[in-house]
C-alpha cells in the first residue's frame, strides 16, 4: 500500500507574499494552519525582492515575521539557474523550485503553471497550493 507523503514544510512564492500583503483569507488561513503545526514557512529571498516595495506593508511584514527567508548563494543560484531554462523569465519561481526540492517541501503559489514546469524540470513532483 502507498502512503502519502507528507511534505517537510512550505515555501512560499511571490504571489503568496503578494496574497498576504492584500489580506487574502485563504492565504492566512493557510499560514496559520502552518505556525499551528510548527512549520515555518521559507520565503527565497528572490521572492521578497519581487514583494517588497519600500512603503508601509504592514501584511507582509506580518507575514515575515512567521517565516523565514532563505538566501541565495552561488550553489543555490546555480541549481536555480538550471531549472530556470524551462520557464524563461521564472527567476524567482526557480528559487522557489529549488528551495521545496531541495527541503522537501511543499508550494504556495498564484503561479501553478511555471511552477509545474519547473518542477518537471526538475524530475520532482511538487505538492502546490494555490491561492
Amino acid at each position: 500500500m502507498a502512503t502519502k507523503r507528507t511534505p517537510l514544510g512550505l515555501v512560499y512564492d511571490t504571489g503568496a507574499l503578494i496574497a498576504a500583503e492584500s489580506n487574502d483569507r485563504r492565504m492566512w488561513a493557510l499560514h496559520a494552519r502552518a505556525l499551528q503545526r510548527g512549520v515555518l514557512p521559507v520565503v527565497p529571498a528572490a521572492c521578497l525582492v519581487e514583494a517588497w516595495r519600500g512603503a508601509k506593508q504592514p501584511g507582509l511584514i506580518r507575514l515575515l515575521d512567521g517565516c523565514s527567508v532563505e538566501s541565495l548563494d552561488a550553489d543555490r543560484a546555480k541549481r536555480a539557474g538550471v531549472l530556470q531554462r524551462t520557464a524563461p523569465g521564472a527567476t524567482a519561481d526557480a528559487t522557489v523550485v529549488e528551495v521545496a526540492v531541495r527541503r522537501g517541501a511543499a508550494v504556495i503559489t498564484s503561479d501553478r503553471g511555471d511552477i509545474e514546469r519547473l518542477a518537471a524540470a526538475a524530475r520532482r513532483r511538487l505538492q502546490i497550493i494555490d491561492v
